[in-house]
């Protein structure tokens, strides 16, 4: 590589404009430590006038930015667009076949196309580097690659959405519900102002799963079908519940290898309020490895932004610059190893279960009825009677039981006139 690294930068959303600025800011530093000068040479986005945070030189602006490609001689490329699809997965693409090293936070492109695009990297002899696509500024993807190498990794755990981590420790702070604290998130930045869907329903930490799974394992990126839930449903009223159980609401993401299958999930858990996950509040995340002969490691720091975000983008630059060039996934396309995945239907929890019913005699026995039928053993009951409004809550915890009998059972209780809405499940954290 020559001293002199060309690079280009493609999306100036809250991540480009911040990463744009960074890079203007710290070439002094980043040749210090390489060795290397970089120089911003073309820069793409949807509209060259938008009003951003920090000024761009608009005479290196591309409104196509596959042009760039076609018109400039590129040693780096960054892709901030964020798509799974189009012209993220486009740029991408063609940037590997004209080996030009890539860098990218895009986890839904990765989680998506990583394989592939992979592949392409490793045919062209240059870098894929998506350290910043999941857990922020953590260097959790780089730690399984390079720090835990030599280590056999059987669970990969943790918060991986800072969004809902956010929402969920602020709604027991502030004793705020859901839609309220939403809105907080948006004014801060936490959330997305238009459309936070894909933070709220699981999606976001679904394709980071994914991605720790590829590189934990040592597998393809897996495609099969699993459970996915997200924070949408979690009532404040679940939240005091849980305060009063000893216990914490977190939307956890979990990989794990279960009799040589491969097991991944991302749903609420209630965890423990004395156990470590149940303490990392706010926009943290924390990713825990489980592995030998390291045992249990543990890395926590900030999920969510533009500034965690541009660290990690950074330091996949500083590595590219000083030449290495890698499996984007740790070992080759061609040994990793497609695996079996685990049958979620014998998936199992304790789970913590809250019904809406009318104050009348009866009703609770039915539940625990219908719920006894399909092997769910009762634990605890909370009742609590809202005598005014002639109505009752109903939490009951149950003894481990699995997915299936889950299923089956509570496809009962939609179709009851004295149970007024469909029941809260929300899975204890085992």
């Amino acid at each position: 590589m020559n001293k002199n690294i060309n690079i280009a930068l493609v999306g100036l959303g809250q991540v480009g404009i911040f990463l744009y600025n960074e890079l203007n800011l710290k070439k002094r530093e980043i040749e210090i430590k390489t060795g290397k000068r970089i120089n911003i040479v073309a820069i793409s986005a949807k509209n060259k006038n938008k009003k951003r945070r920090f000024n761009i030189d608009k005479k290196i602006f591309y409104s196509n930015p596959l042009k760039i490609l076609k018109e400039k001689k590129i040693d780096i490329l960054f892709e901030c667009i964020g798509l799974s699809d189009g012209i993220s997965k486009k740029i991408v693409e063609y940037a590997l076949k004209k080996k030009v090293n890539v860098i990218t936070p895009n986890k839904a492109l990765i989680a998506k196309h990583g394989d592939y695009l992979a592949k392409l990297a490793e045919m062209s002899k240059v870098n894929l580097e998506f350290e910043a696509s999941v857990a922020g500024g953590i260097p959790i993807l780089r730690t399984i690659k390079e720090g835990l190498a030599t280590n056999k990794i059987k669970k990969v755990y943790g918060i991986l959405n800072g969004t809902t981590n956010y929402i969920l420790s602020e709604m027991e702070n502030s004793n705020e519900s859901f839609e309220k604290v939403l809105k907080k998130a948006q004014v801060l930045g936490y959330a997305e102002p238009g459309n936070p869907k894909l933070d709220l329903n699981g999606f976001d930490a679904f394709a980071k799963i994914r991605i720790l799974s590829a590189l934990s394992f040592n597998i393809k990126i897996s495609k099969s079908k699993c459970i996915m839930e997200g924070i949408e449903n979690i009532k404040l009223e679940d939240i005091k519940i849980a305060n009063q159980l000893g216990l914490r609401i977190k939307l956890l993401g979990i990989s794990e290898i279960i009799n040589n299958q491969l097991f991944e999930t991302v749903h609420p858990c209630l965890v423990s309020k004395n156990s470590y996950i149940g303490n990392v509040n706010g926009v943290m995340n924390a990713v825990i490895t489980e592995g030998k002969p390291v045992g249990e490691s543990i890395l926590q720091g900030e999920g969510a932004g533009p500034g965690p975000t541009s660290s990690s983008l950074l330091s996949d630059l500083l590595s590219i610059l000083r030449g290495n060039i890698k499996p984007p996934f740790g070992i080759s396309y061609n040994k990793r190893k497609s695996i079996k995945t685990f049958n979620n239907q014998n998936y199992s929890n304790s789970l913590y279960l809250r019904f809406e019913v009318k104050d009348k005699q009866g009703v609770l026995s039915l539940i625990t009825n219908r719920l006894s039928k399909f092997k769910i053993s009762v634990k605890r009951i909370i009742q609590t009677p809202d005598k005014k409004n002639k109505k009752a809550t109903i939490v009951i915890i149950s003894h481990k039981t699995t997915e299936k009998n889950i299923k089956n059972c509570l496809s009962i209780f939609k179709k009851n006139k004295n149970i007024l809405k469909f029941p809260t499940l929300i899975r204890l954290y085992n």
